[in-house]
């Protein structure tokens, strides 16, 4: 994948759209960051400004992972759920940074390296173009250990993307899932062989000047058809669909782009079922949720609310050559409002 080597310009401007062969390096601090009166701002306001975070699942019916490196500069967070589909088993585990301590971010798409660390409790994520893969690494002074690598050199084809944000930001988002993987993650003393339970990966990888205020609704999927081939997606609302949307299908590797999508659902009964249907008909789902890591936060500055549900999926998604039925495919949706 021969790639577009900066996102801003030499005239300090963001390209926007979507970007086949990727973007190599975010070089936030050359972009012409400006108050919505036109007021140039700082390098210091652009570095506390430039948000960043990567999410990374592992999905098989044998087994559900998330986890997530954030960093909004005031803070950072890194956080893992576990969830074992059979006996409905179930342990999340979430930490917090004043000022960003112990993280570190590159923003580079593909072949950097995003790390926290607080206390014994570390989480690395590396990413290289040769060989082209992504390494996951997770320890805990609890005793959960993952080590797993996702493969991104055959048949890798994300949707790298960047959208206006408001009046004077942007965001760049890189998306893949149903991504070959393999690896370990042993939780308490259980080892989960990824390759063996046929556990296949997505990625999120999001940097940018993000608005004050926002939301999103977001699905996913990583699942195995019948004939062996793998399908996924990722179906996003509320945020990124400026001029473009990060809606796509993945195939056995080959990217099919989705209109937009609406996301149905009750806030407030968590236990029942979304629809997710897209404009162009693709899209004709039900997800049945079957827990969820939930955290709220209220300060003075920020604030987030943040319910992300795994459960299965049901319904029809409709391709050019064909239909393919899903009953009980795991996955995840998203509900998320944030100010930071």
């Amino acid at each position: 994948m021969t790639s577009r080597d900066q996102l801003i310009n030499a005239q300090g401007q963001p390209a926007f759209g979507i970007f086949p062969d990727g973007v190599s390096e975010l070089n936030y601090l050359d972009y012409d960051l400006r108050s919505p009166m036109d007021r140039k701002r700082s390098a210091l306001a652009k570095r506390f400004g430039f948000n960043q975070f990567q999410f990374v699942s592992f999905i098989s019916p044998q087994l559900i992972v998330g986890l997530a490196i954030v960093d909004l500069k005031l803070v950072s967070n890194a956080f893992l759920y576990l969830y074992d589909p059979e006996t409905e088993a179930f342990e999340e585990f979430s930490f917090l940074q004043p000022l960003g301590k112990n993280t570190h971010i590159e923003p580079r798409p593909n072949d950097g390296n995003a790390e926290f660390r607080k206390g014994a409790n570390t989480f690395s994520i590396k990413a290289s173009r040769t060989p082209g893969v992504r390494k996951v690494s997770v320890s805990l002074a609890k005793g959960v250990r993952i080590d797993a690598t996702i493969d991104e050199s055959t048949s890798y084809n994300p949707l790298a993307i960047c959208t206006r944000a408001g009046y004077q930001g942007w965001v760049f988002t890189q998306k893949s899932t149903a991504q070959v993987c393999n690896g370990v993650v042993d939780w308490h003393g259980k080892k989960y062989d990824l390759q063996a339970i046929g556990a296949l990966a997505g990625v999120d990888w999001t940097g940018g000047f993000m608005r004050h205020e926002t939301f999103w609704n977001w699905g996913s999927l990583s699942c195995r058809l019948s004939d062996g081939r793998r399908l996924g997606f990722n179906l996003a609302a509320g945020v990124n669909e400026t001029g473009f949307s990060e809606n796509a299908i993945w195939l056995d590797g080959k990217m099919i782009k989705v209109d937009m999508v609406d996301f149905r659902f009750d806030r407030y009964h968590p236990d029942h079922s979304w629809a997710l249907r897209s404009a162009d008909g693709s899209i004709d789902l039900h997800f049945e949720p079957k827990g969820r890591r939930q955290e709220k936060t209220n300060a003075l500055i920020m604030a987030s609310n943040f319910n992300q549900y795994f459960g299965q999926y049901h319904g029809e998604i409709h391709l050019p050559d064909e239909s393919i039925h899903l009953e009980g495919a795991w996955g995840l949706v998203e509900d998320h409002y944030a100010r930071w």
